[in-house]
């Protein structure tokens, strides 16, 4: 039987303390696996139906026949997994600024872990996703000015809510226009948001994007007996007939 309450590691970071921890819920009777940084909860393996759903989502609006994909954020896997569940996936780099995040994966302390890192398409990627993202060299450290065909993103709260003040610019029109430079014609940008639909985030994708459409995913939460909901965006280029293959 699994201990009620454990600490599986912490460290500090640029952006504070972030720590791993594994609880027994016993109401449900499973182990929840949550990430905090300092006193506040980033993410939990209690609710990754959204998690799930961007990379479904995402990959679903892409029309190509084999798929280059970027996920920003690693966090407990889950968007990365879903995302290599997509048989057309060739390649998926995973970028996390932080090390410790991979390094929890690598040892097998997420449920995860093991499974996805071995996956020989995946290939994480330590690095600023915000920088690479701003830069002309892009997300392929080893092929520079790489495009993509999809680039889903899971690290901030929402475009509004950000975890730090520099991300703030990529959610802004001339921001959206130096990420979708890092992508095929056609090619899909997807962010995960724990706000509702925002009319000024639809507006700034809409001004770089040919399609924009804002998912709103529910599932259930076994603490309010309810349901709660999450937001999903995804935002297309405009594509050419050559880029479909």
């Amino acid at each position: 039987m699994s201990l009620r309450f454990e600490e599986l590691d912490w460290r500090t970071t640029p952006l504070g303390v972030i720590s791993l921890r594994r609880r027994r819920d016993r109401s449900l009777d499973q182990d929840v696996y949550e990430i905090k940084l300092d006193e506040e909860f980033l993410m939990s393996s209690l609710f990754t139906v959204a998690e799930t759903d961007l990379a479904r989502l995402g990959l679903a609006a892409s029309s190509a026949s084999e798929l280059d994909v970027v996920v920003g954020g690693l966090g407990l896997g889950y968007t990365a997994y879903a995302a290599l569940e997509d048989q057309r996936v060739r390649s998926l780099h995973v970028v996390e600024s932080l090390g410790e995040v991979v390094e929890w994966h690598r040892s097998g302390l997420l449920p995860l872990g093991e499974e996805l890192i071995a996956d020989p398409r995946t290939r994480p990627v330590h690095g600023d996703f915000f920088a690479m993202a701003g830069s002309d060299e892009g997300f392929d450290t080893e092929v520079p000015r790489r495009r993509f065909h999809a680039v889903l993103l899971d690290i901030d709260h929402s475009p509004t809510n950000v975890l730090d003040p520099s991300h703030a610019w990529l959610y802004e029109v001339e921001g959206l226009r130096r990420l979708a430079g890092h992508l095929h014609p056609g090619g899909v940008f997807a962010l995960w948001s724990d706000d509702p639909p925002q009319e000024e985030v639809i507006a700034a994708l809409a001004e770089v994007f040919a399609v924009v459409r804002a998912h709103v995913v529910t599932f259930d939460n076994p603490y309010t007996r309810g349901t709660s909901s999450n937001t999903v965006y995804t935002a297309v280029l405009e594509s050419t007939e050559a880029d479909r293959t």
